[in-house]
């Protein structure tokens, strides 16, 4: 059976005297695609940005590879190798590919390693080397997603948090960043993916759980949430016929 490496108990959290997330239980083990599903407003940012340290639970408790990290700092998050693509990209449009991807790796030392995971993102994506000195807000869409990846990458990420890959992608582009992510999982790396893009995320992933204003409704494997007429009409909208 595959370890357990993200174990998240009862989290609740706040925005002032909202609460966001309403005592929420999950887990990732090693080696999944896990996927929180959901419409806007119903948690997912939430709990991403909990979970990297960048808000703080009311209640509850976060756990990575055993260690209670629910009150570490975001830095010190990262180091452990849980690391966040966050939504909207956030790359940094006035600096070039390669200074994007070097802040990727800023707490670390070796120069040599630096370069190292720098020419290793430039072998998954051929695009972002060739433009490696053009600035990043000159990238298409498409492009500045694989940089965001790429930033994280350069982390060297044992759980990586994806936060809506696919929003503000052609629908082109989409199953391209479908079939990135789909590699990342097989060189090993863990994901958890928070997607409004249901047929995407449960197409990629083992296991999803929905979020509904803050509260965890429902769980299940992939295949049985995406075929359940029930949980695509009240949750993930559409029809199963238009489901993968």
């Amino acid at each position: 059976m595959s370890e357990v490496i993200l174990k998240v108990e009862n989290m609740v959290t706040h925005y002032g005297k909202i609460a966001a997330l309403k005592g929420i239980s999950f887990e990732v083990k090693q080696g999944q695609i896990v996927t929180l599903l959901g419409s806007n407003g119903a948690g997912k940012s939430t709990t991403l940005k909990t979970i990297s340290g960048l808000m703080r639970p009311t209640t509850g408790t976060i756990t990575f590879y055993g260690e209670d990290i629910t009150k570490l700092p975001p830095h010190d998050i990262v180091k452990r190798g849980l690391i966040q693509l966050p939504e909207g990209r956030r790359i940094f449009k006035d600096l070039t590919v390669s200074e994007n991807l070097e802040l990727g790796s800023f707490s670390l030392k070796d120069e040599t390693e630096r370069k190292r995971r720098m020419n290793h993102v430039f072998d998954r994506f051929p695009i972002l080397g060739k433009r490696s000195k053009q600035m990043g807000g000159t990238l298409s869409g498409g492009e500045q997603q694989m940089l965001a990846i790429g930033r994280g990458l350069m982390a060297k990420p044992r759980l990586l948090l994806m936060d809506e890959p696919s929003m503000g992608i052609a629908p082109l582009v989409v199953k391209d960043i479908a079939r990135i992510i789909h590699q990342l999982h097989m060189d090993g790396i863990s994901i958890l993916l928070v997607e409004q893009n249901s047929k995407m995320a449960l197409g990629l992933a083992h296991y999803g759980y929905v979020l509904d204003t803050g509260n965890i409704v429902l769980e299940g494997k992939s295949e049985d949430l995406k075929n359940d007429d029930n949980v695509i009409k009240a949750y993930l909208g559409g029809n199963k016929e238009k489901q993968p």
